[in-house]
């Protein structure tokens, strides 16, 4: 049952609400921010947030960029959610058997979670050698819009699908839901995504899920990148979905 609005007005911690509207801002855009622009973008006045900026720069969760750009967010918040005991339980399972995937199959690898309608690099491996393409542990984007997202949302149970669905959907037009809804089956058939990356021209993306007890705790993806000493992309995805379900194993969780 809902709670009344007067019931949760009792629990109102205005400053609090300030402090977090500022992470979710800064969060959601991504880029820096100044006072002012953050001000308009929460409809308060810059002596209203004023305090609470400078707060929240005394405790490491926002800082100044090197450049004088504006605040942006720090690692701090990453850090806190990594120190949770399932993310160091899939991490504890995932990097020996990423580091093996990287080493055999020549190109890098990372691991992503989810976290509200982002996915987030949480580790990665890169690839032997001198050269290679990786993505930044710390990086994330719309669930909707990665491929590791993909993962993510299609491997769930049905329930989870459900709740997803009715927090992304309407995040995105009708038509680019439909063709996420549609890529999503595709997955589920194929039990993994091979799809071109959305930000880097000549790179594939290649990634299969890693079930936990509860449903899909992360994408295992590779960049990939074909060079003269590669394995074939079939090759490769059979490397991905073996280690993926390797750890899997380790979590407990079932495999596809």
């Amino acid at each position: 049952m809902a709670e009344s609005e007067d019931t949760l007005s009792k629990y109102r911690a205005p400053a609090l609400e300030k402090g977090l509207d500022v992470l979710e801002l800064l969060a959601a855009r991504g880029g820096p921010l100044g006072m002012v622009q953050i001000a308009a973008a929460l409809n308060r006045s810059v002596s209203e947030l004023f305090r609470m900026v400078q707060v929240l720069q005394h405790r490491g969760y926002i800082a100044d960029t090197p450049t004088g750009e504006g605040l942006v967010l720090t690692d701090k918040l990453f850090s806190l959610g990594m120190a949770r005991a399932p993310t160091r339980t899939v991490l504890e399972a995932a990097l020996p058997v990423m580091r093996r995937l990287s080493d055999a199959i020549g190109q890098s690898c990372h691991l992503a979670v989810a976290s509200a309608d982002q996915m987030v690099v949480v580790a990665r491996i890169e690839a032997p050698g001198n050269q290679g393409f990786s993505v930044r542990v710390g990086y994330h984007r719309a669930i909707v819009e990665a491929t590791s997202g993909l993962v993510l949302y299609a491997f769930q149970p049905e329930p989870v699908r459900a709740e997803w669905r009715a927090r992304l959907e309407p995040t995105v037009a009708p038509t680019a839901w439909s063709g996420f809804e549609a890529r999503a089956k595709k997955a589920r058939a194929d039990r993994h995504v091979l799809a071109p990356s959305d930000v880097t021209r000549l790179v594939l993306d290649l990634s299969a899920p890693i079930f936990g007890p509860d449903g899909v705790a992360a994408a295992l993806t590779s960049p990939y990148v074909e060079t003269p000493t590669s394995l074939s992309v079939p090759d490769t995805i059979a490397a991905i979905k073996a280690a993926a379900d390797e750890i899997s194993v380790e979590l407990g969780g079932p495999t596809p």
